[in-house]
């Protein structure tokens, strides 16, 4: 059985109030949905976040 990978707005700092959540077959695809998500909800371009953003961001991926 493979193990789905998540991903919730809200458990970001400061996004505590966003809905946004995300279930993908495999981590590539959860990082185009929360970019996608980035730019679209928030006005996000996720072109100019850090590695120190994307360390962080990675932690929030979740194993389902």
């Amino acid at each position: 059985m493979t193990s789905k990978r998540s991903y919730a707005c809200k458990n970001y700092p400061g996004m505590e109030a966003c809905p946004g959540h995300f279930v993908a077959e495999t981590e590539d695809e959860i990082w185009k949905l929360m970019e996608l998500h980035a730019s679209v909800a928030h006005g996000e371009d996720p072109g100019k976040w850090s590695n120190e953003d994307r360390q962080y961001l990675k932690t929030l991926i979740k194993s389902e």
